[in-house]
């Protein structure tokens, strides 16, 4: 029997697989980090958030609690590159929250920059 002329071909599949591979996960890790970008900038603003609303509240309210209550909203993942500020300025409680990106997985390293998310919420006077 006669072998084609074009040879054997068998396998060829697995061959180009194998070398797209490391494109297919350096693609997927940059999808991967760029979520983790954005959910990081979803995590501060939803906590600016909540430590504003803390800090209007009647009772216990205040820079204290507005603090407490940022840090508090964040997964504990996050919790050790992030800082949370609070004030007033112009009849609001202003909340800033600051939290550094996760390389890969939080908690296993942060790139040098960090994200802010801030909110602020009418301060209440009571009488």
């Amino acid at each position: 029997m006669r072998r084609p002329l074009g040879g054997d071909d068998r396998g060829q599949v697995a061959v180009e697989f194998m070398g797209l591979l490391p494109l297919i996960l350096l693609v997927l890790a940059l999808l991967w980090q760029l979520v983790l970008v954005g959910y990081t900038y979803s995590l501060a603003a939803h906590s600016a958030d909540r430590g504003a609303r803390a800090a209007t509240a009647t009772e216990g309210g205040g820079a204290g609690a507005c603090r407490t209550a940022a840090e508090d909203q964040l997964p504990s993942s996050w919790r050790a590159g992030a800082s949370a500020s609070c004030g007033t300025e112009s009849g609001l409680w202003k909340a800033t929250v600051r939290i550094k990106v996760p390389v890969l997985f939080p908690g296993a390293g942060n790139y040098p920059w960090t994200v802010t998310g801030s909110a602020g919420a009418a301060k209440e006077e009571t009488g």
